[in-house]
């Protein structure tokens, strides 16, 4: 068992990897929206490796392949996982409900319309009607300030 001190090293170095690990993924283009890879991937590599630092009975090479059965374990399983619940129900959308946004076929607004034309949406329902999408887009006036 590691020291308190080692418990703590441990653990920021995990920080720092999963820092690393996430700018790393954004770099390549890999989508990891919540971080998962980073924290719960990359850090757990680090975590399977850092018990050679208190554990002297533990081997590099019995946490290598320890490491890579985890990895291809993980992978096969959540392969057959996948496939069977993209047979049952697709697990993508169309790409003119992605191009458009989720958030308009689901909910019926934007999500985030400070991220783009505030029309966006009322244009979607009203039918591509602009003027009429943009008069509800003008902000309201408060009547304090005014």
């Amino acid at each position: 068992m590691p020291s308190a001190g080692l418990a703590v090293l441990i653990g920021a170095v995990g920080g720092i990897v999963v820092v690393v690990s996430v700018l790393g993924l954004d770099k390549l283009k890999l989508d990891d929206p919540v971080g998962a890879i980073s924290v719960h991937g990359t850090a757990g590599i680090w975590g399977i490796f850092a018990v050679l630092l208190s554990n002297p009975d533990a081997t590099f090479m019995g946490q290598l392949i320890g490491t890579v059965v985890i990895i291809a374990w993980m992978f096969a399983a959540s392969m057959v996982v996948l496939v069977i619940l993209n047979k049952v129900m697709p697990l993508r959308v169309s790409e003119e409900e992605e191009l458009e946004g989720m958030d308009i076929h689901e909910c019926g607004m934007l999500a985030y319309p400070e991220f783009g034309p505030a029309s966006q949406a009322s244009d979607m329902h009203s039918g591509g009607n602009s003027d009429q999408g943009a008069a509800r887009s003008k902000p309201v006036s408060n009547p304090a300030t005014s």
